[in-house]
């Protein structure tokens, strides 16, 4: 299966971070298509956009100043399918990403992710001390699978806090 492309340009506002595609997106060709996957809502609910954008609307984040990518390009089932060596390949591409194209905010989509990126065990959620790439801000939300056991309205008030930090700027 192939990758799906990432949605990204110089100095946006935020880079979104997953870990990989599903499956489903991988079959669509979509970043977060898999109906279980509250990204969108999220998204939605918590006001960084206006309204619910549909994975295939994936690109139009663009617009708005944010992008989409993901540690390791390879859709799978799970992440638990992804092999060190795709994320040893996955850190360097990412980290090249993100000093190409200088986003305000890197924020990682599941502390899995970040964790994997910085190669840290011990980490909280939102902004962190020390970015991996100086002059991004590292943030780390929750991840948006249906699977997450965090309430949704949570989950929604962490993003709220990431939208409030890039407002700040």
């Amino acid at each position: 299966m192939e990758p799906i492309s990432d949605h990204l340009k110089e100095n946006l506002s935020i880079m979104f971070v997953g870990f990989n595609p599903s499956i489903r997106s991988g079959e669509l060709g979509h970043h977060y298509a898999n109906p279980n996957n509250r990204f969108w809502k999220i998204l939605h609910e918590s006001g960084i956009t206006k309204r619910k954008y549909k994975p295939e609307e994936d690109f139009k984040l663009l617009e708005m100043g944010y992008g989409l990518t993901n540690i390791v390009s390879r859709p799978t089932k799970a992440a638990d399918e992804i092999s060190k060596e795709e994320y040893r390949i996955g850190r360097q591409e990412l980290k090249q990403k993100i000093e190409r194209y200088k986003p305000m905010t890197a924020c990682y989509v599941g502390k899995g992710v970040y964790q994997e990126f910085s190669g840290k065990r011990d980490v909280n959620g939102g902004i962190q001390e020390e970015s991996v790439v100086p002059g991004t801000t590292d943030f780390v939300a929750p991840s948006s699978s249906g699977l997450v056991r965090m309430r949704i309205v949570d989950v929604i008030e962490i993003y709220k806090q990431l939208l409030h930090l890039v407002n700040r700027s």
